[in-house]
């Protein structure tokens, strides 16, 4: 989503400008943000079994969900391209919705590293049913701030076949896997889609903090937090010209997915108890829709440890 003066869209500009960071992200930017994955990061890719990717539906809103397949489905054969031997399941909300030209954001994560990178770019070379390629406009690293430390442990049995249920509200034990969970992701949109410069795109991010750390408010509103990151607000940038959002929360134990979107409202008056404990603005999710995939996910993961960003628990 780089343009030719700034590799920041409006509204990542705007939020910068109201967090008072402006100047030093630019420069930052500048030299973080490039156009093609640097080739550690094309290794990276290539030795993951499963990535996030954040996607529009027909009518635009932004969902998260997983590809996944053996070590090496996917691969890089140039700096700005990266193919993906994958499809997702007929039971996915963005089944139908991979297409030539369709804007894509893309997260690598290996949790027993906490090592993870994102990319940004348009769909080509697309194969129903097989796979397709992703044309980077924006390749970029994350720091390790709040992943948990997970190890992958292979599966008994083969996946059972997945069961779904969809509501406009969080049922009650999906209200209680939402309030103990300590990650999600999130998928979000710049304002335009339609056009084909970087700077328009989708954006895919992982959020991570102790057991409850997001907070049910009802069945139909969510409330998380925005740690101090690293400012460049790639995330709220979106979400200040497109409210539209799409968490996705994973069960590591028994493989299911739950994918909630909604609209976001960010609040940045927060209580100074609150900044005190690193979290410098509150966002409000409207929930809309619920699609809860039971054994979707075809990993599975023991906890190990909290990020050490996220301090003793009080």
């Amino acid at each position: 989503m780089t343009t030719a003066t700034s590799p920041f869209h409006a509204g990542e500009q705007t939020i910068q400008h109201l967090a008072g960071v402006r100047g030093c992200v630019e420069r930052k930017g500048r030299a973080v943000i490039r156009d093609y994955m640097p080739e550690q990061h094309r290794e990276f890719f290539a030795a993951l079994m499963f990535m996030v990717v954040g996607m529009a539906d027909q009518n635009g809103h932004p969902w998260a969900t997983t590809l996944s397949g053996p070590s090496g489905f996917m691969n890089s054969a140039e700096a700005n391209l990266l193919t993906i031997k994958a499809w997702l399941d007929p039971d996915d909300p963005l089944h139908s919705c991979i297409r030539d030209g369709a804007p894509i954001g893309g997260l690598g994560i290996d949790f027993s590293t906490r090592r993870r990178n994102r990319i940004n770019g348009r769909i080509e070379n697309c194969v129903i049913g097989e796979g397709f390629s992703i044309r980077v406009q924006q390749s970029f690293g994350n720091c390790q701030k709040y992943i948990q430390a997970r190890n992958e442990r292979p599966r008994l049995r083969s996946k059972p076949v997945p069961e779904s249920r969809m509501a406009s509200h969080l049922g009650d034990s999906e209200a209680s896997f939402v309030a103990e969970a300590d990650t999600f992701f999130i998928a979000s949109r710049s304002a335009q889609l339609d056009q084909e410069e970087s700077s328009q795109g989708l954006d895919v991010s992982h959020r991570g903090g102790r057991a409850g750390f997001v907070r049910v408010v009802s069945p139909t509103e969510l409330c998380f937090p925005d740690f101090s990151g690293n400012l460049l607000f790639n995330t709220l940038g979106n979400l200040e010209v497109d409210a539209r959002a799409g968490l996705l929360f994973i069960d590591f134990r028994s493989g299911g997915m739950l994918h909630i979107i909604g609209r976001t409202k960010i609040c940045w008056d927060v209580p100074e108890t609150t900044r005190s404990a690193g979290i410098e603005r509150l966002i409000f999710l409207d929930i809309q829709c619920v699609l809860n995939r039971e054994h979707a996910f075809p990993h599975l993961y023991d906890f190990v440890s909290y990020s050490p960003h996220l301090g003793a628990e009080g």
